[in-house]
């Protein structure tokens, strides 16, 4: 029990409830706050109240609908953008050599401007292209270029680095990763291991492996100690499993297994997990010609366009959390306000139960106790520390809120339930 309740992963550390991606030949310094903008503007344009942000997403009402709407507006103005990541594959397109040489050096350029601004993503980082055959001389150019000019801009790296690989299928391309990686920080004389590695799990070897085995623990053990998380790509991945184009979402039965295979081949071994995206986005079918505008018909089509897409990545999203994937991809500012709205509302509506549970608990110091008709041993002590700390960690409650435990916020970043108990009995 204290080895599956204390593993290498209970680590007090915030992960990023997301990761924005978005193509290298657009990135620039302003990026992240332009990003924050249109999200706002699309909150005025279509759910300009906490009443019609929650009938959007139903929420309900009341004082619980405008704490979610309030703190999503708040979020948007201060930290749009949690974690972005720098994308020279799916979001870049193909380009010839020259365009990408050119784009490896100003994104990095870029980067090493706007990390010195308010508002700048806590997490951050770039997407190569795979190392396949045709690919892999060019995903190596890509990184060299950037880190040359990055490094010749900036003697800091920027916090939270991450360089993520896609589509592997072997654990040797990781392993090739982390020696272009290591080769890197002793020419720009950076500290031994400080490059991270996010791994890409979007094709079926990656799950499954040759030799019938679990893929996941290979690959983790390739990186080197670098990997820090596992995000999942459901749309390759259903493609790679011969899924038609009309069935390929994130929630089809397929992806729930290879979810469910990551989660708990990678339990105890140190790394976050993140979903997938949802590429329907919420962009409305008609735009305003130059001094024109639009009849009443095309303005309800386009609140309804965006209302059923906004509330499908709301749904999505709590789903994700529901099933422990709390961190995905948001492919469009207009999931930005959604991301929020539903990682805030889930942790609020149980933020006073999970708190009440656990103060019992701790309180009375047992192995086991019964409140209402819930029933709660170590282990959900555990899960009930862990839950409140992330809604800490990420800002949908308040250190206050998570205080009604009768924890300190101490207490809790200890992230330990049996020592805390231990001290509780002065043990």
């Amino acid at each position: 029990m204290v080895l599956a309740i204390e593993s290498p992963d209970d680590s007090a550390a915030r992960q990023p409830v997301h990761t924005v991606y978005g193509g290298a030949q657009l990135f620039k310094t302003e990026t992240p706050a332009r990003l924050g903008a249109h999200a706002l503007e699309l909150i005025r344009n279509y759910t300009p109240d906490a009443a019609s942000f929650a009938q959007c997403l139903g929420l309900g009402g009341g004082e619980f609908a405008k704490s979610v709407f309030d703190r999503t507006v708040a979020k948007l103005e201060r930290e749009p953008v949690e974690d972005f990541r720098i994308d020279f594959e799916d979001g870049y397109g193909y380009r010839s050599d020259a365009e990408e040489d050119g784009h490896a050096q100003s994104a990095a350029q870029a980067l090493a401007r706007a990390a010195a601004k308010p508002g700048f993503p806590p997490f951050i980082g770039i997407r190569i292209k795979p190392f396949t055959v045709a690919l892999r001389a060019r995903a190596s150019r890509t990184l060299d270029l950037f880190f040359q000019a990055l490094c010749s801009e900036t003697i800091q790296l920027p916090d939270n680095f991450v360089v993520t690989l896609p589509k592997i299928s072997v654990p040797e391309q990781v392993a090739e990763l982390v020696e272009i990686l290591e080769r890197l920080e002793l020419r720009h004389g950076l500290p031994p291991g400080v490059l991270k590695i996010e791994l890409m799990i979007e094709t079926p070897q990656a799950i499954i492996d040759a030799f019938g085995s679990f893929g996941i623990p290979r690959l983790i053990e390739a990186a080197g100690g670098r990997c820090r998380g596992l995000h999942f790509g459901p749309y390759d991945y259903a493609a790679s499993c011969d899924i038609p184009a009309a069935e390929q979402r994130l929630d089809h039965p397929a992806c729930d297994f290879a979810r469910n295979v990551m989660q708990v081949s990678s339990a105890g071994r140190g790394v976050s997990l993140s979903d997938g995206p949802s590429t329907i986005l919420p962009i409305p079918r008609h735009r305003t010609a130059a001094g024109g505008s639009l009849s009443d018909d095309q303005k309800a089509e386009n609140r309804a366009i965006v209302h059923r897409a906004m509330r499908h990545h709301f749904d999505l999203v709590q789903r994700s959390l529901a099933n422990g994937y709390y961190q995905g991809w948001d492919l469009h500012p207009g999931q930005l306000p959604t991301r929020y709205a539903a990682v805030y509302s889930f942790f609020l509506k149980s933020v006073d139960p999970a708190a009440a549970r656990l103060r019992n608990f701790i309180d009375k110091a047992a192995q086991a106790t019964l409140v209402g008709d819930v029933f709660d041993d170590a282990a959900t002590g555990q899960g009930l520390l862990n839950f409140l700390l992330r809604g800490v960690n990420c800002g949908a409650i308040t250190a206050e809120e998570a205080g009604a435990s009768g924890l300190t916020i101490e207490e809790l970043r200890g992230r330990s339930f049996l020592k805390i108990l231990a001290n509780r009995r002065g043990e």
